[in-house]
């Protein structure tokens, strides 16, 4: 009987259908960004650089390797974009005095790829990355040989030639240093601890905040600093992407139901002739609601089916064009749009409902 009744008024049931679809396809989509805006955003935010800096706890240098990989072990793996491990010691080029770094190239580049480099990074030992000030200063350019000269941290004179493989931009301190690998730079100074671990972790300032404080509790002689300036930034944009998604998500639920009410109040206009007579043959008021609650509830069902797939290439193109990532699907949310897309249209079904139980069959089958 309910397929049927479907089927004898399919350009109303149809435009329903297609309000419950467009609902389920857009909560589907939501959603799904909803769940995966903290990905996405966080992959973005890591363009920016450190949220994390490992620095020696007070006088004491004790900013080991040992210490670096028991701070990252306290991160989830999948979490951890990079940490770029810094020593620096203070050299010469030509009499000139400058500040060399050494770091790990990898870890560098992950943790900082917001560093534009004329050239190439470093790949072999004696080449090296100058910050854009080195190389106004003493005109050196990609391919350019040099000698660095110093002291080291033992006391030991050092005289050495490096090759510039290319030149650092990064609008900030960066571009005041010499940059080498730690290979080099151990060869050179000595053995000794980092100054400074630049950390880039993909977390919420409050997730970031817990792990600081496990760190500066379970690893002694390492201070976390938080750079606020990144997280606080990330958590705002985070949350306004959030409260916006719930908007909209909102207002697309309340018009689906206002569309879907609309729809079965004028079947139920339409079919009150029918209703009387089924009332005036012994049927029940419960017999009535439950045949249009399960047109309602059908009409929901097909929708969100429909929701789910289109939601899921809604999610994926917004995703595209928004971060060129493709979206994470979420198993569980189809089960759950499918469930809501009912849940709205039993709702959106209860005026008219209450409508069609409320029909005296003596008065409509006398025609008034």
């Amino acid at each position: 009987m309910i397929i049927s009744s479907l089927a004898r008024r399919r350009s109303r049931m149809f435009v329903a259908l297609l309000a419950v679809a467009i609902g389920a396809t857009v909560l589907s989509g939501l959603v799904t960004i909803y769940y995966d805006i903290p990905r996405q955003m966080g992959q973005e935010f890591r363009s920016y650089g450190a949220n994390l800096i490992l620095m020696p706890a007070g006088d004491e240098q004790t900013l080991t390797r040992e210490k670096t990989e028991t701070v990252r072990a306290i991160f989830p793996a999948e979490s951890v974009t990079g940490m770029a491990p810094y020593r620096y010691q203070a050299a010469k080029i030509n009499e000139q005095p400058f500040m060399a770094a050494g770091t790990d190239w990898a870890e560098a580049r992950a943790a900082s790829p917001y560093w534009y480099v004329t050239g190439d990074w470093p790949l072999g030992a004696g080449e090296t990355l100058i910050g854009q000030e080195v190389a106004d200063t003493i005109r050196l350019l990609p391919g350019s040989v040099f000698t660095l000269t110093g002291t080291g941290e033992g006391g030991e004179i050092f005289s050495r030639d490096f090759t510039v493989t290319g030149v650092v931009q990064t609008g900030g301190t960066e571009e005041a240093f010499i940059f080498m690998s730690l290979a080099d730079f151990t060869a050179l100074m000595g053995e000794g601890q980092f100054d400074v671990v630049e950390c880039s972790i993909r977390a919420s300032e409050t997730e970031l905040a817990a792990w600081a404080a496990e760190i500066e509790s379970t690893v002694p002689g390492v201070t976390p600093r938080l750079v606020r300036q990144v997280t606080q930034s990330e958590d705002a944009v985070l949350g306004k992407l959030q409260a916006l998604v719930y908007l909209v998500t909102s207002v697309v639920l309340l018009l689906t139901m206002i569309c879907v009410a609309t729809t079965m109040m004028a079947v139920v206009t339409e079919r009150r002739r029918e209703i009387g007579l089924k009332k005036a043959l012994g049927a029940s008021n419960r017999e009535v609601v439950n045949e249009f609650l399960g047109e309602g509830v059908l009409l929901g069902a097909l929708g969100g089916l429909l929701g789910v797939a289109l939601g899921f290439f809604f999610a994926q193109a917004v995703s595209m064009n928004v971060f060129n990532r493709p979206i994470t699907f979420q198993p569980l949310l189809a089960p759950g749009t499918l469930i809501i897309s009912m849940l709205i249209t039993g709702l959106a079904c209860l005026p008219p409902v209450k409508s069609a139980a409320d029909v005296d069959p003596a008065i409509v089958l006398r025609g008034e």
